[in-house]
């Protein structure tokens, strides 16, 4: 069976097609159900994040050792040659010759593609900036996949914060290929970049504005919500933007019973606890899903055979 992701870099969502798509999530599923295999044994991989990360970083090690391979690496620039002034294309040129791979997050947009355009390694994207974070759309599509049984068609939500949120940015670019329709809940000063837009009006995909959480929850399959980065505002416009959208219990009755609420977490004060006990909350399974999607990326792009639904490399 062809492989197609074997020994690519993974830097942005737009490298994969469709087709790459729906390879890497049968074999997340493949491997949730099998169960951890010695998919990475004898591999050495390089977790190389200069910017803090919980859940990213984490799930990237817990793949990579639940594979059976062996994870070297820091979790954040201050212990690294960084401080003393060392540019990334040596920092690079330096772990290539340690591993067999790079998973890097990067606070600079264009690191990750600069880094896979120095290493002769495969380079995978856990982040950079504002830009690309195809790992955390990977496990989103995954996770609909699994909670709506499939991805075409689908309404989908994107609410909070859209003009800085790296994943909703990816996500809606992934869905293009699923040809859904699309309900923008932001703020006017959080509002969806431009280019995303275009790109969407490209594919012929559907979306629109809307202005509130009620006007939606009943239309949609999906509620992706993000948090509103508060490094970016004053306290007090922080305030304001935060405390516009805020999804309670009380807002989802009048959900689709499939309806589920998903979010790539951190969460602030944007999802109410108590939504926690609804069934409609998705997002700790989704957040334990990275760990198999990352699992499948890992395995494909490291290992020139596949998973196949059976278990084993064929």
């Amino acid at each position: 069976m062809n492989n197609p992701l074997f020994d690519r870099d993974v830097v942005s969502i737009g490298d994969l097609s469709k087709a790459d798509i729906e390879f890497i999530i049968e074999r997340a599923a493949a491997l949730k159900q099998s169960g951890p295999m010695p998919l990475l044994k004898d591999r050495l991989i390089a977790s190389c994040f200069f910017e803090a990360s919980t859940r990213t970083r984490l799930s990237f090690e817990a793949a990579v050792q639940r594979l059976g391979g062996t994870i070297i690496g820091f979790s954040d620039s201050g212990n690294t040659s960084t401080k003393k002034g060392e540019t990334l294309t040596d920092s690079i040129h330096m772990i290539a010759g340690y591993a067999d791979a790079i998973i890097m997050r990067h606070p600079r947009e264009g690191s990750a593609r600069l880094a896979a355009e120095v290493a002769n390694i495969p380079v995978i994207n856990g982040g950079d900036g504002a830009n690309q974070h195809p790992s955390q759309t990977l496990l989103d599509l995954f996770s609909i996949a699994e909670c709506q049984g499939r991805l075409d068609g689908l309404s989908i939500a994107l609410v909070g914060d859209l003009k800085y949120g790296r994943t909703v940015h990816s996500l809606a670019q992934a869905m293009g290929h699923f040809k859904p329709r699309f309900y923008f809940v932001a703020p006017e000063a959080l509002a969806m970049p431009a280019y995303i837009e275009d790109s969407l009006r490209a594919a012929g995909i559907a979306f629109e504005y809307a202005d509130s959480l009620e006007a939606v929850v009943p239309l949609v399959d999906i509620l992706y919500m993000t948090r509103v980065q508060k490094e970016r505002f004053d306290p007090t416009e922080y305030m304001h933007l935060a405390s516009q959208f805020v999804l309670r219990p009380e807002m989802l009755k009048s959900a689709k019973p499939s309806m589920r609420v998903m979010h790539p977490l951190p969460r602030v004060d944007e999802i109410h606890p108590a939504v926690d006990r609804t069934s409609h909350a998705y997002y700790f399974q989704q957040a334990e899903n990275g760990v198999y999607a990352r699992q499948a990326l890992l395995s494909l792009v490291m290992n020139e055979g596949v998973l196949s639904p059976g278990g084993g490399l064929v």
